[in-house]
């Protein structure tokens, strides 16, 4: 059955995600308090997107953008696309920074369609709703975190993607070096080895289970536990600066990494002042988003969540 829209003003706030954490390639993520705010209209026909803070005169207008192509994608699964869309975005997330800037983009397009069906929500669950944004990403790492919020570990099933969501501890101090440089996740992939030794893949699964332990209960052991072999020294010939940084922290004893597929760098334990980076990088310290995605019709509220489904955990 053909949807019905509605016809006022729905507005998502998403936040970005730090994917990897080390050793938990494609598993494991992070949120983290800096975020994208959308607000999408139903018209009468045509797309337009206006776009204020990061990406403005390099993202598309029009029905090119991300976040326009996320909605089709939804719906399409929802029966039907509206004759028209009326976008406002305010990014702060940056761009191709391995932050999450895209997986925030299909997340809120995702949620933002939703909302704009009248019983979207009935006919989209919150478990829909992680599987239809991780087969637009091609992996859950990044928006399992948008829209869950706190410390997520994702996997893929036959039926799709499946996510839980796990309060990080009071001890995990995210703060991230951002340079000025873009990289993209497709080049950063492109690096990758089809197969890498048995005892490089045995280290980092050993690395990868100490990493839950270290950030839900132990963060002494984040610099151990965010140790890597699986991907992140194959990438640092095409990032020789983020790679160099992450080697600095972590011989200061910061538990550092590459955020996503990079150029950022993550640290998950406090940084001294001494060893933070110059001039090319700016400095972030954030907080974990706890709460994920947010989408409300008019105003903005907090997301609506099967914590069966879903994955939640508390």
């Amino acid at each position: 059955m053909a949807p019905t829209f509605f016809t006022g003003i729905v507005r998502v706030r998403v936040p970005a995600t730090s994917a990897n954490l080390g050793p938990g390639f494609d598993a494991l993520g992070l949120a983290l308090a800096l975020y994208d705010d959308v607000s999408a209209q139903v018209t009468e026909g045509g797309c337009r997107v206006t776009i204020q803070g990061a990406g403005v005169g390099e993202l598309p207008t029009g029905d090119e953008h991300l976040i326009v192509r996320s909605m089709y994608a939804t719906f399409d699964a929802l029966g039907g696309r509206p004759p028209g869309l009326d976008l406002e975005c305010v990014n702060r997330i940056p761009q191709a920074r391995g932050l999450g800037s895209s997986s925030a983009a299909i997340v809120a397009g995702v949620l933002l369609a939703r909302e704009l069906v009248e019983d979207g929500a009935d006919r989209l669950d919150a478990a829909d709703v992680l599987r239809l944004a991780a087969e637009q990403e091609g992996h859950p790492d990044n928006v399992a975190p948008c829209l869950l919020g706190g410390f997520t570990i994702a996997w893929t099933e036959d039926s799709g993607a499946r996510a839980v969501s796990i309060p990080p501890a009071e001890g995990v101090v995210p703060t991230v070096f951002v340079p000025d440089q873009q990289g993209f996740t497709s080049a950063a992939r492109a690096a990758l080895p089809p197969a890498v030794p048995h005892a490089d893949a045995a280290f980092t699964a050993g690395r990868a289970a100490l990493l839950v332990h270290a950030v839900t209960a132990a963060p002494r052991l984040l610099l151990p536990a965010t140790a890597d072999r699986l991907h992140q020294d194959y990438r640092a010939d095409a990032m020789p600066e983020t790679d160099a940084l992450v080697s600095a922290l972590r011989a200061a004893g910061v538990a550092a990494v590459v955020s996503g597929a990079g150029p950022s760098v993550l640290a998950l334990s406090p940084v001294p002042a001494a060893a933070r980076p110059g001039i090319g990088w700016r400095t972030e310290a954030l907080s974990v988003d706890v709460t994920g995605a947010w989408v409300a019709r008019g105003t903005l509220g907090h997301a609506e969540r099967d914590t069966v489904a879903a994955g939640r955990r508390s």
